[in-house]
């Protein structure tokens, strides 16, 4: 059982930064896959961003890349997304994932591909 905990959601105006941490207690997550994934009202959640087991392979939704990056600090068992130049679309509700069991990608997109899931923490981005 893997318990991931989201936290450094907040409101800020657009332009702005952030950097949301996703904690893992219950059993460690340093071997695993890792992704962040959105949802807006009304829509359905969406990836961000995603992180293979060591850190090294990233992989980004284009509306995110080159202002969003993941990374990840094993030896604390959390996971970060760094947002930088924030805009209003960006608002949404943003949760943290592990893959657990194995597969043949070091990352991955879809929600399918993940079998443990945070309870979100709120970004909101004021134009």
């Amino acid at each position: 059982q893997v318990i991931l905990v989201e936290s450094g959601g907040g409101l800020v105006q657009a332009g702005d930064s952030l950097r949301l941490s996703c904690a893992a207690s219950g059993r460690t997550v340093r071997g695993y896959p890792m992704g962040w994934f959105r949802q807006a009202p009304g829509q359905e959640r969406e990836f961000v961003a995603s992180i293979n087991w060591s850190g090294v392979r990233t992989e980004y939704a284009d509306s995110v890349k080159g202002r969003f990056t993941i990374s990840r600090d094993n030896a604390k068992d959390t996971l970060y997304l760094q947002m930088r130049t924030l805009r209003p679309e960006d608002t949404a509700q943003y949760y943290c994932a592990v893959r657990t069991y194995s597969g043949t990608r070091s990352t991955y997109t879809r929600e399918m591909d993940y079998d443990y899931w945070g309870q979100g923490t709120q970004v909101t981005v004021s134009s």
